[in-house]
């Protein structure tokens, strides 16, 4: 594969990362805006918002460690294209190279991890804050 296509199969799998990254975020924005949108307590919703959110965080981190593995395999191809068979690659590999620094499957998944004990741990927070608040109201101390 030349040089140049492997470069942008690098930077396809960047692209691929970047929006399994973005989806995550929007996922997790939108859990956590219906939890804090939600008046009432409600265990067995939140149990389902967790349990659903389980399964999709399982299969994203999949995902993103799919692509991170498959953009390392690509720069380790990209280094391995030797400069003597395509004389223009030399500059464009002193420059390039060092650029591409793509993070650790391992290092993703941990990020990917602490994102996911982090909503849950909010969810459920905001679950026991709605029954405080309910427990309060009737109780006659808080105002509905």
């Amino acid at each position: 594969m030349p040089y140049n296509e492997l470069i942008q199969l690098y930077f396809e799998r960047s692209n691929a990362l970047q929006a399994y990254w973005t989806l995550y975020v929007a996922v997790v924005g939108g859990l956590l805006a219906f939890s804090s949108m939600r008046r009432h307590p409600s265990p067995l919703t939140t149990l389902i918002v967790s349990v659903l959110f389980c399964v999709y965080a399982y299969e994203s981190v999949d995902a993103i460690t799919t692509v991170s593995v498959q953009r390392h395999a690509t720069l380790a191809l990209i280094k391995q294209v030797e400069p003597a068979t395509v004389p223009a690659v030399a500059p464009v590999r002193q420059l390039l190279e060092p650029t591409l620094t793509p993070a650790s499957a391992s290092a993703s998944q941990r990020t990917h991890l602490i994102g996911d004990v982090l909503t849950l741990l909010a969810i459920w927070a905001m679950e026991f804050a709605r029954r405080r608040r309910a427990a309060m109201r009737s109780a006659g101390s808080v105002p509905a």
